[in-house]
């Protein structure tokens, strides 16, 4: 009995170690390779890749990943902020007139700047004052210059000078003339004390040019260069122009 029960045992054992390597077949119809290939649809489709190959695919698939989210964060990444505005220029500056000596050493500072085009000097007429002349303004011609000089004399002044020669002064009646205007505008109010009536104060001097500069399409740093370049002299003020 001890031997039956020993070798029914081994024989159980042996059906189910046969059974587990699928030695006997499966209820599900041979579900171990290679049999279960035969099982698969479209199976001569089927390709076995060794190692090697299975490795090179799954490189390529990861490169193919990194690419497409590499252009997503392109996609994704915000837009470049716009460039900032450049300095407003100034359309047109212009300082006031220099004499001859300053517009020389101006010029000469300028050119360092290299504008070109962009300046103008421009020439003012300009008078050079020496005296200051008091008289009475023609009127009626010689007659009229006389009259005037009879009306000084009543009031008791006695320096005077009838205007002659070729120029708008003609029969003008010269009072005096004086280096200052001051001295000038105390004798014109001397005279209106005494009843004198029409007394002007015309300041004299030779005529000449002095220079003023135009500057088109300036910048900021530009238009301080141009400053520090007539630095130190009275002319150097940039005005807005047309």
């Amino acid at each position: 009995m001890v031997k039956f029960v020993f070798w029914a045992l081994l024989a159980a054992n042996a059906l189910l170690f046969a059974y587990g390597r699928g030695l006997l077949g499966s209820a599900d119809g041979e579900l171990r390779e290679p049999a279960r290939l035969t099982k698969q649809l479209a199976a001569d489709k089927l390709v076995l890749l060794s190692g090697e190959q299975a490795q090179a695919l799954a490189a390529a698939a990861k490169a193919e990943d990194g690419a497409a989210e590499a252009e997503t964060e392109v996609e994704e990444a915000p837009a470049p902020a716009p460039p900032a505005p450049e300095t407003p220029a100034y359309a047109c500056l212009e300082t006031e007139a220099f004499a001859p000596p300053d517009a020389r050493r101006f010029e000469n500072r300028l050119a360092r700047l290299e504008l070109g085009a962009r300046q103008m000097r421009l020439a003012v007429p300009f008078q050079e004052v020496t005296s200051h002349l008091v008289y009475l303004p023609p009127n009626g011609g010689k007659e009229g210059a006389e009259r005037r000089v009879a009306e000084l004399r009543e009031r008791g002044i006695s320096d005077y000078f009838i205007m002659q020669g070729d120029s708008p002064m003609r029969w003008a009646v010269s009072l005096g003339a004086f280096k200052t205007e001051a001295s000038a505008r105390t004798l014109a109010a001397e005279l209106a004390k005494k009843g004198v009536q029409g007394v002007r104060v015309l300041p004299r001097g030779p005529q000449s040019n002095r220079f003023a500069y135009r500057f088109r399409d300036i910048d900021g740093p530009t238009r301080a260069r141009i400053l520090e370049a007539g630095r130190g002299m009275e002319a150097t003020i940039l005005h807005i122009c047309k």
